[in-house]
């Protein structure tokens, strides 16, 4: 029961926290800048209201009752619900009635009060979804942790509020879905290898099925593929062993190469006796040059001085 309730250690668990360390690479939903902009604007946009309301009513009565600050907060109330501002990456979608209506910004747009709903504020900048595939099995059955990125944009404010209830997230699980499926068609060898073909298949995969929301991908990036620990070593070992079959394979045909220019010099030599005789002082030459040698050759030039010398002394 202890090892069954023992949780992973070691390689496999920091494995898995580097798998999901690619999500905090996602785009927030909610930016501080674009929270902050409109309610800054509207409470701004009130106390301006309320001020002209409360100076109207003292310059005209001489003071500032009760009913002139019911009605400088019911009208600043109603402007800051009427003039709205919406950021230069900022598309706002507008519901009439629960109905689509228009799609407003950016800058200064105009609203009813209760009749008007903005339902969506669509960022139109570039958005950053980190996704990823974990211990997926790959067409020849070896788990893999991959990890990619994915570059996208809202083109259509309009269905990315109306077709889908949350594109961000609908986004995150069609791309991981995508690299599974494109994982589990593909071998080790080609996920490894064949990244750039991966990228544009996933490309084509999120974008077919996201432009229906209004989604645009520009484009996908695999950032990391992960191999277990233990594969690792055996791959190791077998891509070791293909290295030495080709460095033996190569040796071979070196020597076959080398045997066969032996067998020509040789019957070249076995019909030219000088020619041999002169290769034979040329590897004595090159095996003394190095080593400032002198070699010594009898000749029959130089037995004839002897002989010269042994007839005086007779």
């Amino acid at each position: 029961m202890k090892n069954r309730d023992r949780k992973p250690s070691g390689s496999r668990r920091s494995e898995r926290r580097e798998a999901t360390a690619i999500e905090a690479y996602n785009t927030p939903h909610i930016r501080r800048a674009s929270r902050n902009t409109r309610p800054i604007f509207s409470s701004f946009l009130f106390v301006v209201v309320l001020i002209a309301v409360c100076g109207a009513a003292y310059l005209s009565t001489g003071t500032v009752d009760i009913f002139a600050l019911s009605a400088g907060m019911l009208l600043g109330m109603l402007a800051s619900s009427t003039i709205r501002i919406a950021a230069e990456w900022e598309k706002a979608v507008v519901l009439r009635l629960g109905g689509y209506s228009r799609t407003a910004g950016p800058g200064v747009f105009f609203t009813i009060p209760f009749i008007d709903h903005v339902a969506l504020w669509a960022d139109q900048r570039v958005m950053l979804t980190g996704f990823n595939a974990e211990e997926t099995l790959t067409a020849d059955l070896v788990p893999v942790n991959v990890d990619a990125v994915l570059f996208w944009t809202v083109f259509d404010p309009q269905r990315a509020c109306i077709e889908v209830e949350d594109y961000y997230d609908s986004v995150a699980l069609a791309a991981q879905t995508a690299l599974r499926d494109a994982i589990g068609r593909r071998e080790l060898s080609e996920v490894a290898t064949s990244r750039v073909q991966l990228d544009e298949e996933l490309q084509d995969a999120i974008d077919e099925k996201a432009a229906a929301w209004g989604i645009s991908v520009i484009s996908v990036e695999i950032r990391d593929v992960v191999i277990p620990k233990d594969l690792q070593s055996a791959m190791a070992a077998e891509a070791t062993a293909a290295r030495e079959k080709e460095a033996r394979i190569v040796l071979a045909d070196v020597e076959r190469d080398i045997a066969s220019m032996l067998h020509q010099a040789s019957s070249i030599y076995s019909k030219d006796a000088t020619a041999f005789e002169l290769r034979k002082l040329h590897l004595l030459n090159e095996g003394v040059k190095d080593s400032n040698g002198t070699i010594v050759v009898p000749s029959p030039y130089a037995e004839g001085f002897n002989q010269g010398k042994s007839d005086q002394i007779s």
